[in-house]
């Protein structure tokens, strides 16, 4: 599934999920025992293949679509199911345009998705059931205690990766400080971390399903995902190899793109970020830039650290840097050199004293 079509999957599960006008219409139509079909959007397109019906150009209301949805015609909607354009439609779209279902209302849904790039909600009768049809796509609305209980079964996997992620992530923090970083360090904690990533995109996708019942699955993931995204960008900062080709944008988007199995072959992972400039050696002695060590002192605004970082050009030489070799640093008095390097020399000594106590 590409990009495009995944995000015009999830804005139209976004338009028909609880706590929605639209879902509430379509919930209604699904209880009274009837079917429906209905076609978001009335651009020329979706009126060339209308026949019969009458116009409308109502406000949407459930109510309105329920009563609607007693005749046997398709219901066509504006593009952002503010207001009900025709109603009792015939569509007739391409009928050479392959589908793989057998009901007269889904073949017809799925014809005219496919064909028209609009999305089509059809409500089954018979089998009490909901799909959404957007392009080549079709996915079935499925209730909400079901998408709950997955929803909170992956938080349950979520934190306990996150337990690992966090864990992994001190040790690198201290190995840092050590000078003791290896390649095989930093593979470990960016594959933990583009994991615990994945788990919550899956969850998100949920959410969008879930709607307005999803509240407190969002603030559980919000709590468990806080800083993750940040510590993945930090972290290839202070390790790839950048040059005028491969910048860090395209270093994450790279990571993202990797399948699962690529994920977990060193080799591969470490071509696809530039991480080491020669052969594969896991444990080849690594660098850091120094990015994610600063992100953690207080009140050190991004501009400072970036100068930093450009001055020492890594975490070691800054960590043995006087506070008159920062003061040299742009935009650094004396009194605010001093407290960076006590607040370096506190965070180097509480990033060791974690690792050996853990």
């Amino acid at each position: 599934m590409d990009s495009r079509s995944d995000s015009a999957l999830l804005r139209s599960l976004a338009e028909v999920a609880p706590g929605s006008p639209l879902r509430d219409g379509i919930d209604r139509v699904l209880q009274s025992g009837r079917g429906g079909l209905i076609v978001i959007g009335d651009g020329p397109d979706v009126l060339n293949i209308c026949s019969g019906g009458f116009l409308l150009d109502a406000a949407f209301t459930p109510q309105r679509l329920s009563e609607l949805a007693k005749m046997d015609g398709a219901i066509i909607l504006a593009d952002d199911a503010s207001r009900i354009a025709r109603a009792n439609v015939h569509l007739v779209p391409n009928p050479n345009v392959p589908t793989v279902e057998t009901g007269t209302r889904h073949r017809t849904a799925e014809r005219v998705a496919r064909s028209l790039h609009v999305p089509v909600v059809a409500v089954s009768e018979s089998r009490k059931e909901i799909q959404v049809y957007v392009g080549d796509q079709r996915h079935p609305l499925e209730p909400v205690s079901r998408l709950l209980d997955r929803s909170n079964q992956a938080l349950q996997t979520l934190e306990r990766y996150r337990n690992r992620l966090s864990t992994v992530t001190r040790k690198l923090t201290a190995l840092e400080v050590e000078d003791l970083v290896t390649l095989r360090d930093v593979i470990e904690v960016l594959q933990r971390i583009e994991m615990v990533v994945r788990i919550s995109q899956e969850i998100r996708r949920n959410l969008v399903e879930l709607g307005s019942d999803g509240r407190l699955v969002h603030l559980q993931l919000e709590e468990l995902m806080g800083g993750v995204v940040d510590d993945r960008r930090l972290i290839i900062r202070d390790y790839f190899n950048e040059d005028a080709s491969f910048r860090i944008e395209e270093a994450m988007d790279a990571l993202s793109d990797l399948d699962d199995e690529a994920l977990f072959d060193e080799e591969v992972l470490t071509k696809t970020l530039h991480l080491a400039a020669s052969v594969l050696d896991l444990d080849e002695n690594l660098a850091p830039r120094g990015y994610r060590f600063l992100d953690r002192l207080p009140r050190l605004p991004p501009v400072i650290a970036e100068r930093l970082v450009d001055d020492f050009g890594s975490l070691q030489q800054l960590l043995r840097a006087a506070p008159t070799d920062i003061e040299q640093v742009e935009g650094m008095s004396v009194s605010e050199a001093r407290a960076l390097k006590e607040n370096v020399t506190r965070v180097a000594e509480s990033s060791i004293l974690d690792r050996y106590q853990a």
